[in-house]
């Protein structure tokens, strides 16, 4: 049995979170149809200018908020929320490509609802899987490097038991649990600081697992936790 355990150190901090997963078993995660990823994006970047009300970058609501969340841990200097590097890319003119249907889909629902969303490959995960913070030495290999960037001491990352699978927290993925064309089974989220916008996250949330099931396959499974609901079981 495989769990998903937000530990207390993380609900001290944040309280009022939310972290909703869509479990997918069974997916075909090859490419076929670009065209059609290629759509969605383009159509969620659009629905993301929605998003650029005022016109410092970093006074946007969906981006304040993160920044003043990675203010309460220890984070890499200049680390910032995967939404915000969405959509810095969005307001500066540049295209987000296609990179496998399940992080087309996940990219296109955090731009459409200005929330980050993420995903790891269930079948490289080893045991249970924390959201918690770091003790500072769990090995950790990011996507496009080879080398070891562990996170900091007391930085909130997503971890297994051989090592750190997401540091910041939702900030930059590990090579080894990264979602690929082979990938049969995921592990996908949505995180919710804004408690003002639990309506959107429960509606980004549907739409990612009903995308998810129309497009590839499978069998999904939705469930949301928060400090009254702290684990759940990923694979029985």
């Amino acid at each position: 049995m495989t769990k998903f355990i937000i530990e207390d150190d993380f609900w001290t901090l944040f309280p009022h979170a939310k972290i909703g997963t869509v479990i997918c078993e069974g997916i075909d995660n090859s490419i076929r149809d670009v065209e059609i990823y290629e759509g969605m994006l383009q159509e969620a970047e659009k629905e993301a200018q929605a998003f650029f009300s005022q016109e410092e970058f970093s006074n946007n609501p969906v981006i304040s908020v993160w920044r003043d969340a990675f203010q309460k841990f220890k984070t890499k200097k200049g680390a910032r929320c995967s939404i915000e590097a969405l959509l810095k890319r969005v307001k500066n003119g540049n295209h987000i490509g296609t990179i496998n249907p399940l992080v087309d889909i996940y990219n296109s629902i955090s731009l459409r609802y200005g929330l980050p969303c993420g995903g790891e490959d269930i079948d490289m995960f080893a045991g249970d899987i924390r959201l918690t913070r770091a003790n500072g030495n769990e090995p950790f290999i990011p996507l496009g490097s080879d080398e070891n960037a562990p996170p900091f001491e007391g930085e909130i990352v997503y971890k297994d038991d051989v090592g750190a699978i997401c540091r910041c927290w939702n900030w930059r993925e590990a090579q080894r649990t990264m979602l690929t064309e082979n990938t049969k089974n995921a592990f996908l989220c949505i995180e919710l600081v804004d408690e003002t916008r639990s309506d959107e996250f429960h509606l980004a949330l549907r739409e990612l697992s009903d995308l998810v099931a129309q497009h590839l396959g499978g069998t999904v499974k939705m469930e949301v936790l928060d400090i009254h609901n702290k684990q759940m079981t990923i694979v029985g």
